[in-house]
């Protein structure tokens, strides 16, 4: 089993950025690909960014593209987006999830094929 704990959320101004980190314990990552959702309220969860299980392919949802990115540090056993450039519209609780995969390229933006999930945490963008 493997358990994410992500941290790193909090309050920023509009332009600001933050970078947030997903711990995992349990087992190793080796085998997962990794995902990045958010949800703010009263929207449903959406795809933010992933990364393959080697850490060399990335995906990016439209909202993300040239202000995200998604990395991993395989010894530390943590993922981390960075986010840059913030907007009010980025305000959201953002979860790290874990799918089980058997290839090193493989990557998912859909959360039903995700196996493990963090609770999340709070990121709120003030303008």
């Amino acid at each position: 089993q493997v358990q994410l704990v992500e941290s790193g959320g909090g309050l920023v101004q509009a332009g600001g950025s933050l970078r947030l980190s997903c711990a995992a314990s349990g087992r190793t990552l080796s085998n997962y690909a990794m995902g990045w959702f958010r949800q703010a309220p009263g929207k449903e969860r959406e795809f933010v960014a992933a990364v393959s299980r080697n850490g060399e392919n990335t995906f990016y949802a439209d909202s993300a593209k040239g202000r995200f990115t998604v990395s991993r540090d395989r010894p530390k056993n943590t993922v981390y987006l960075q986010m840059n450039t913030l907007e009010s519209e980025d305000t959201a609780v953002y979860s790290c999830a874990a799918k089980a995969v058997s290839s090193d390229w493989r990557l998912s933006r859909f959360p039903g094929e995700y196996n493990y999930w963090g609770l999340g945490t709070q990121v709120t963008v003030s303008s």
